[in-house]
């Protein structure tokens, strides 16, 4: 995946993130929020790339309640992926559905390999939004459509203190961008019929009521599954994430384009 920095989901933050938002699921809205991302793509005997699948929860939805031809999905940690195809195989999904490992850099994929490129929150990790939408422009036939969700930037920088501070806590290597680059490096690839649409508004509460129950309900669960140390750091981890959404400068944001052609 191209000029992706190495992550760090390792089963102390995989735990945290699965009791969370869901098992399977590492970013927030469950299968109502997938629904809103792929609504009105046609996914029922398409191939699908899922970039930056992680456990594969959503690999899973998606192959389970939309019947594509075929799902590939893709991580470069080897972990996560490990996890991802004993999901698969424990669905009984092996044969439609498969993982792998991927290095940093171009997509191991020909031209014209997908139908539908799908990604859930997964694009910030990688810093070159240009490069990456030229490799998912590539992998799509004509006629083909990415549908996806990220996390956005209200400003391509220079970021407040607040939102340093957090990317900093974080620790996850996200490389910010905000939805004009987005729109920009959408088309300068070629895509067309580009939408954007900023979720904004229906995360900020949620992000509070997480963190609220990370700090009550589900503390002492979390404290004896993954130890005190940890969870206390994601607590200031998603107080300082409630600061940068109330303030508009990280945006949750779906996006929609397709490919000309077809």
């Amino acid at each position: 995946m191209t000029s992706e920095r190495t992550q760090a989901y390792d089963d102390a933050l995989v735990a945290l993130l699965e009791l969370l938002w869901g098992e399977g699921y590492m970013s927030p809205g469950g299968p109502d929020e997938i629904r809103m991302i792929v609504d009105g793509v046609a996914l029922p005997g398409k191939a699908v790339l899922d970039l930056g699948c992680g456990t594969g929860g959503i690999t899973t939805f998606l192959a389970e309640t939309y019947r594509p031809a075929g799902i590939v999905g893709v991580d470069i940690d080897r972990g996560l992926i490990e996890r991802a195809t004993k999901r698969a195989a424990e669905a009984g999904l092996g044969k439609s559905m498969t993982f792998r490992t991927v290095a940093p850099g171009p997509l191991p994929f020909a031209d014209a390999s997908f139908d539908v490129v799908f990604s859930k929150d997964a694009m910030v990790h990688i810093e070159n939004m240009e490069a990456l939408f030229a490799e998912i422009f590539r992998i799509l036939r004509p006629g083909g459509s990415v549908a996806a969700s990220d996390w956005m930037s209200g400003t391509d920088g220079p970021f407040s203190a607040a939102m340093a501070y957090y990317l900093q806590a974080e620790g996850l290597g996200f490389g910010m961008a905000s939805p004009p680059r987005y729109r920009t490096a959408m088309a300068a690839a070629g895509f067309r019929d580009i939408r954007m649409i900023d979720r904004n508004a229906w995360y900020a509460p949620v992000a509070h009521r997480e963190h609220d129950a990370l700090a009550g309900p589900l503390y002492e669960q979390l404290v004896a599954r993954v130890g005190k140390a940890f969870v206390d750091h994601e607590i200031e981890v998603w107080r300082a994430m409630t600061v940068v959404v109330d303030s508009g400068e990280l945006r949750p944001g779906h996006l929609r384009a397709l490919k000309p052609g077809g």
